[in-house]
């Protein structure tokens, strides 16, 4: 029998084996008072269990490995922090557990013990060559289980993008306005050019651009002077002005070289999607808010809002190029596209409220966030496609950030045995 060591973890952690007439491997009898906490970080698998041995009630953690020779291979029995184990829990005891003081681990051997039909249901349900291991069986998971797994993936993805955010925090010295200005240049990159606008934004404070926010020109001049993109001359006049406009604001703020034309990625993007016309949409929305972190965390509730934000017409040069130089013969922006704007809301505001309230310890922001995920349209991505290919479908915001939290912290990975779902699935209806 083929399994990971997570599915022991699973079994001890739901008391998936018959439990009659339990003895340790030296015969000791075990009665499990308590089987513990899981516990996914540092230290022993289980915390605060309790068993009894031979009558003597006994408080401590629980180790689980597939064998116990896997006690001395990962060192355990030189870890302090180990030393508190009453119970070593293991397919197959193969070798004596000792602890650091010398003292024989008491060990349980479940070979044998596993329910015939939780074995059975591991096998059946569980295809580790899919993407979505359990994607056959996800129609029979009842509702509350999937809603469950799916709200915590969510906050897991949640304090990922918050993660970052308060990393920039920590890099602004606790600005929330040059924070909130970053972290909407990096969202506007949309993953091909997001480092390149990170470091863009990081480049000019924006303290400097909101004292020129009324003069879109010179806003424009810096961001793309500073962005490496600005050609080295030109006969349209709009481009003469920003160069020059561009040459003056160097030397007044003394910037170091700016970026050059590789930092960016033109190549793998739509022409809609250049850097130079998101790098024009970003000026005009600066210019258009007088404080971005106002207008982000208390004059927009909602999508309308966001959208009166977010979605304005960039200057007239950026209406029919999408680079500098060429016409297009066609518009090439009104300013953010109504398929983009939910994307960008999605990325951007919700992420900067969660990591606003979770800096704050205000739940508040938390719930906020999920209102406004349940107002959004869901995405549609190869992610949500096998979702939905499974009988699963993402009806908002909520739900596709939440089943992109579970694709990749999961099934990815293939984690399952961590997921609600896949656990509700491998139960043995014996029980």
């Amino acid at each position: 029998m083929d399994f990971k060591e997570d599915f022991l973890q699973l079994v001890w952690k739901y008391q998936y084996f018959d439990r009659r007439e339990l003895r340790t491997t030296d015969g000791q009898s075990i009665r499990i008072l308590n089987q513990g906490f899981h516990n996914h970080g540092e230290g022993p698998d289980f915390r605060d269990a309790s068993v009894d041995l031979d009558g003597v009630a006994f408080h401590g953690h629980v180790e689980v490995h597939r064998y116990s020779s896997e006690w001395k291979q990962h060192a355990h029995g030189g870890d302090p922090a180990y030393n508190s184990v009453i119970l070593h829990v293991v397919w197959e005891d193969d070798r004596e557990a000792v602890r650091n003081d010398g003292t024989i681990l008491p060990t349980l051997e479940l070979k044998g013990k596993i329910h015939l039909e939780v074995w059975r249901n591991y096998e059946r349900l569980l295809d580790y060559k899919e993407d979505l291991p359990c994607a056959h069986a996800l129609k029979g998971v009842p509702e509350i289980i999937r809603f469950s797994s799916l709200e915590k993936a969510l906050v897991e993805r949640m304090q990922e993008k918050s993660g970052i955010i308060l990393q920039i925090l920590d890099q602004t010295k606790g600005d929330w306005e040059e924070t909130a200005y970053r972290w909407l240049f990096t969202c506007f990159g949309f993953k091909v050019n997001s480092q390149a606008m990170g470091e863009l934004a990081a480049s000019i404070p924006y303290k400097i651009l909101q004292k020129h926010r009324d003069q879109l020109v010179i806003v424009e001049a810096i961001l793309f002077g500073q962005a490496g993109l600005l050609p080295e001359s030109s006969q349209e006049p709009y481009v003469q002005h920003l160069i020059r406009e561009y040459d003056f604001y160097q030397k007044k703020y003394k910037w170091d070289s700016p970026l050059s034309r590789q930092h960016w990625d033109f190549m793998r993007v739509r022409p809609s999607n250049f850097p130079t016309l998101r790098i024009a949409q970003l000026a005009s929305i600066l210019s258009k808010a007088p404080s971005l972190l106002q207008s982000v965390m208390e004059d927009s509730q909602d999508f309308s809002g966001f959208k009166k934000l977010l979605q304005v017409r960039p200057s007239d040069y950026w209406l029919y190029h999408y680079s500098f130089g060429k016409e297009s013969s066609k518009m090439a922006s009104r300013g953010i596209s109504s398929s983009i704007l939910p994307l960008l809301i999605l990325n951007f505001v919700v992420p900067l409220w969660f990591a606003y309230g979770r800096y704050f310890q205000n739940q508040e922001w938390q719930e906020r966030c999920f209102d406004l995920l349940q107002e959004l349209p869901a995405e549609n991505n190869f992610i949500i496609r096998k979702f939905l290919d499974a009988g699963w479908k993402a009806e908002n915001g909520f739900d596709s950030q939440g089943m992109i939290g579970l694709f990749k912290n999961y099934c990815q990975p293939k984690k399952c045995l961590q997921c609600k779902i896949a656990q509700s699935l491998i139960k043995s209806t014996a029980q």
